[in-house]
């Protein structure tokens, strides 16, 4: 019998061992991994639920800000200083001097409402391309933080319509005399588009273009009561 028939080979083992230590690694990446991805869902919904609501109130005070800067200017352009009361409407009288119809002027009219809304809404692009200064507190989502810290500014995709119209009113201001004023009502419909939510909201701007006092003939009788259930006022 030979000598070394009295020691057992022992097996070898180094490929288990491997196994097992591969088997550590990937439980250790998976559970970073999952780590990571709760702490990313976490910072989401945090993000969601305050930073969002901040960011969007700031967006929204900016954009209505910035919106009537735009049509402000754009209506300073549109409407020059030589435009007259009588360059937008025409009062028409018969023969006796007295008011037959107060007309429009169509093509003077449709070209300030276009020129105000192409105009506005070009304005509006352009300011937009800075995007919006927020202070670094607004990031914590507390919002007594929200003025706290330097600014950064904060790229967000504002969407913008303009349309206009042209609206008049009538009122008395004596016997025989009306004032009569007319008006550019410029509405701006923005969209705030952020990752997280969507802001709608509406900018009116009205603006005083054209006002005159007509004048018409003296009644020969004026009735005058309220809503007080007065005895009329009658003048002859």
């Amino acid at each position: 019998m030979s000598r070394f028939g009295e020691y057992a080979i022992p097996a070898y083992k180094a490929p288990q061992k491997k196994k097992e230590k591969r088997k550590k690694a990937r439980k250790r990446i998976l559970f970073i991994l999952l780590f990571l991805l709760i702490g990313i869902l976490l910072v989401f919904l945090y993000f969601q639920r305050n930073v969002t609501r901040v960011l969007i109130s700031i967006s929204e005070a900016t954009m209505r800000a910035s919106t009537t800067v735009a049509v402000n200017d754009a209506v300073y352009y549109t409407l020059s200083d030589e435009m007259r009361y009588e360059d937008l409407v025409t009062v028409s009288r018969d023969e006796a001097g007295n008011i037959v119809a107060v007309a429009a002027n169509p093509l003077k009219v449709n070209k300030i409402a276009r020129d105000t809304a192409s105009i506005s809404q070009s304005n509006l692009k352009n300011l937009s391309l800075n995007g919006i200064p927020v202070p670094l507190g607004a990031l914590t989502g507390i919002e007594a933080l929200a003025g706290v810290g330097p600014s950064i500014h904060f790229r967000i995709i504002p969407v913008s319509s303009v349309s206009c119209d042209f609206s008049s009113t009538f009122e008395s201001v004596g016997i025989n005399q009306t004032k009569h004023s007319i008006y550019l009502n410029v509405i701006a419909d923005i969209s705030i588009v952020m990752p997280s939510k969507t802001k709608n909201f509406a900018v009116t701007t009205e603006i005083l273009v054209g006002e005159s006092v007509i004048v018409g003939t003296v009644p020969d009788t004026f009735l005058q009561s309220d809503i007080f259930g007065s005895k009329p006022n009658l003048s002859p």
